[in-house]
């Protein structure tokens, strides 16, 4: 039975096909609502048209199905959602906590981060340049599952955060933050390369008078160089094919017990036996290395199981 005081999601950008990290998120955030009862949501990131190449959202939510790690729910597709972070930036200048500005990274780097032309003196015309949320040094802290105690004081470690970019589209932390409390999420399980915007989301959270979801940051995965798997990186797609061998290996990358990765038929089967093992105090910090390789996954399995006959 489902509890409705826990949700969970899991929020792809279709920039690409889904790959080893991705599916680290989607299994860590799946796995963790449904040990603690909860309801796991899907959101599609879609607000960057130049960077989706077509069929990328379908793919994606294709291969999820094919691991079975289905929705409590319809898609949310932020490229529906525009209305609603209008709302939330309108309020936010109505309430003189965001303001436009034209300064380039490179304007601010040089003025150590002071918006000359935007905030001192008075503002540009807001149709140019981007919208950003006023910050202060004051710190923000939050406690992460895995990674404990995060402090970070905003003004002198990124600045004030950008709202809407240059070129018109949201930006990631605002439409995250308003869909977030739109879906009623909970609790948030995703990459740790996200560790460092949390403290930017909950300053957009207490600006907009909204609820702070408990955060858990799982690993990353790195290829054999050291590197971040990313779709930018070239990192190698996984399409699902072998939903059994992806999903066991995903469980290990976890920190995960692999005695108690089941014998099942299907991966629905599979992932409904493990959910009672799941322990997130298992989750290591560190980034895991290597892509997922589903030969050698079931390779091992096979020696592993040869051993526990002996």
């Amino acid at each position: 039975m489902l509890s409705p005081g826990h949700v969970g999601r899991f929020a792809p950008s279709p920039t690409g096909p889904l790959h080893a990290g991705s599916l680290l998120a989607a299994l860590g955030s799946w796995m963790y609502a449904r040990r603690h009862g909860g309801r796991w949501l899907l959101r599609m990131e879609d607000l960057d048209p130049p960077r989706e190449p077509p069929g990328a959202a379908e793919n994606q939510l294709a291969t999820l199905a094919r691991l079975g790690l289905h929705a409590d729910g319809p898609v949310l597709w932020q490229s529906r959602r525009h209305a609603a972070y209008a709302e939330a930036l309108a309020r936010l200048q109505a309430e003189g906590l965001a303001f436009p500005c034209a300064c380039s990274r490179a304007d601010l780097a040089a003025t150590a981060g002071i918006h000359r032309g935007c905030v001192v003196p008075p503002p540009q015309d807001p149709r140019t340049g981007s919208v950003r949320l006023r910050v202060d040094d004051r710190p923000i802290a939050f406690d992460d599952e895995v990674h404990g105690r995060i402090v970070q004081r905003l003004a002198s470690s990124v600045g004030d955060v950008v709202l809407r970019r240059a070129d018109g589209l949201w930006a990631y932390q605002l439409a995250c933050v308003v869909d977030d409390a739109f879906q009623g999420v909970t609790h948030i399980v995703r990459g740790a390369d996200l560790l460092d915007s949390t403290p930017r989301q909950i300053a957009l959270q207490r600006a907009l008078g909204l609820p702070t979801p408990h955060y858990l940051h799982l690993p990353l995965r790195r290829d054999a160089r050291g590197r971040k798997l990313s779709k930018s990186e070239g990192a190698a797609a996984i399409d699902g094919q072998n939903p059994l061998e992806l999903l066991r290996a995903a469980w290990l990358a976890l920190g995960q017990d692999p005695a108690h990765w089941p014998g099942a038929a299907t991966p629905e089967a599979a992932l409904a036996a493990a959910v009672p093992a799941f322990d997130p105090s298992r989750i290591p910090p560190d980034p895991v290395g290597g892509a997922i390789d589903p030969a050698r996954h079931c390779d091992a399995q096979h020696s592993s199981e040869l051993a526990d006959k002996g």
